[in-house]
């Protein structure tokens, strides 16, 4: 049987079609193994909450993902599926999303009665924190972050327009601006009362309403990075013993579909010749 130049090309671009689509098939199922091998080791239902910037495969313009109701309809089921007393094991790598979603999975969370430990090898914001206070034991990496859980309205964190309008007399303000402010207090008495009783479950009822008001009414500006060691001093069970599964794990999400990275390094481990540390004063800049 002939094989000509034009069915060798054909070929080519048949596989380099489906290279994608096998590529992404393997680290699935490296994945599937991975979660496996963490539930066997720590006798536990490992849950994975992990969102990624999307990227449109035709277009190519990011799309953000983050908390949704199909998530919360997702971790509950796989909650329901679980037996109340085994040990749930969540990691969490979210930017936040919906208030009703990250609520819903925060109760669910916080009424299992095995224990229950959060991951957050990398970030845990706004309604990640809020998951995370539900939980038994929350753990970090020395430089990975929770954050504040203040609610935003219409883009605007709703403590900020809360005091913009109390700034001014009443008769100065339009309809649309008071009744943003209607809303915004709303959502922070709202926050506040659920973060609470989700934090007194393991804090006296007069600290968890204090570390409540202090995450969600506006204290730092809603991206604030709250680092382990922060989140320690604050209250939370925080722990940094981070298992080297999990961050094996977050290797299996990479970022789909990116044209060119601004960060690349050898992925070997390195050890330095001369370990110790250097004197201060050297090698600065």
């Amino acid at each position: 049987m002939d094989f000509s130049i034009s069915d060798a090309l054909w070929l080519f671009v048949i596989l380099t079609m489906l290279q994608p689509m096998l590529s992404r098939k393997l680290t699935d199922m490296k994945r599937l193994s991975m979660i496996s091998h963490l539930e066997k080791q720590r006798g536990s239902r490992v849950i994975l909450m992990v969102h990624r910037q999307e990227t449109m495969r035709l277009l190519g313009f990011p799309v953000m993902r983050y908390i949704d109701i199909q998530d919360s309809e997702d971790v509950l089921r796989a909650i329901r599926m679980t037996d109340p007393e085994m040990p749930l094991d969540v990691v969490l790598h979210t930017p936040g999303g919906l208030v009703l979603a990250a609520l819903q999975i925060a109760r669910a969370v916080e009424a299992h009665r095995g224990k229950v430990t959060v991951f957050v090898p990398h970030h845990a914001m706004s309604g990640g924190t809020l998951v995370a206070l539900a939980a038994d034991e929350i753990v970090m990496c020395d430089h990975s972050v929770l954050g504040p859980i203040d609610p935003q309205i219409n883009q605007f964190p709703a403590a900020s327009i809360v005091k913009a309008v109390e700034a001014k007399p009443v008769a100065e303000l339009d309809d649309e601006t008071l009744i943003l402010a209607d809303v915004s207090r709303k959502a922070l008495a709202q926050v506040i009362r659920a973060a609470t009783e989700l934090l007194s479950v393991r804090l006296p009822r007069d600290e968890a309403t204090a570390l409540a008001e202090k995450l969600a009414s506006g204290t730092w500006t809603h991206d604030y990075p709250i680092p382990a060691a922060e989140a320690k001093a604050l209250g939370l069970p925080v722990t940094t013993d981070m298992p080297e599964e999990v961050m094996t794990l977050m290797t299996l999400y990479p970022q789909p579909v990116r044209q060119s990275g601004g960060v690349e390094y050898l992925p070997i481990p390195r050890e330095a010749p001369h370990k110790g540390r250097k004197a201060r004063g050297q090698g600065r800049i």
